[in-house]
């Protein structure tokens, strides 16, 4: 994976594949990835939301903004976007395991508990 390598060379590297076409989605989250590293939250959910624009099913998309929107101390929105990412996908679990924590901060233990179930279910050796 190039963000193992120079993160300077994998962001040229996104870039240019965002060049060739502006649709290519995993280019777009692993440059919002990189952004959101940075600290450039702002950039990395433009293209989060832009990767959603052109692939509304993809569960990873919609688990990143909903990492970010969290990062952002938005809880409320966050959870609609892990809500969305298990609709879509529903074995990503760490989408689950974020519902879970923010569902038990917002006194919803029934929900809480039920996506605790189904990350433990999902990720058995990180119990």
């Amino acid at each position: 994976e190039l963000e193992d390598g120079s993160p300077i060379e994998a962001r040229a590297a996104y870039h240019h594949a965002l060049d060739l076409d502006p649709t290519h989605v995993v280019a777009r989250l692993n440059l919002g990835r990189l952004l959101h590293a940075d600290g450039n939250l702002t950039g990395a959910e433009a293209h989060y939301r832009e990767a959603l624009r052109h692939d509304p099913a993809s569960g990873l998309a919609w688990y990143n903004l909903g990492v970010l929107i969290e990062d952002r101390g938005r809880p409320d929105e966050a959870v609609s976007c892990y809500e969305r990412a298990v609709e879509v996908e529903p074995e990503l679990a760490d989408a689950h395991y974020n519902l879970a924590l923010l569902y038990d901060r917002a006194g919803r233990r029934r929900e809480a508990v039920r996506h605790l179930a189904i990350f433990r279910r999902l990720s058995p050796r990180r119990r």
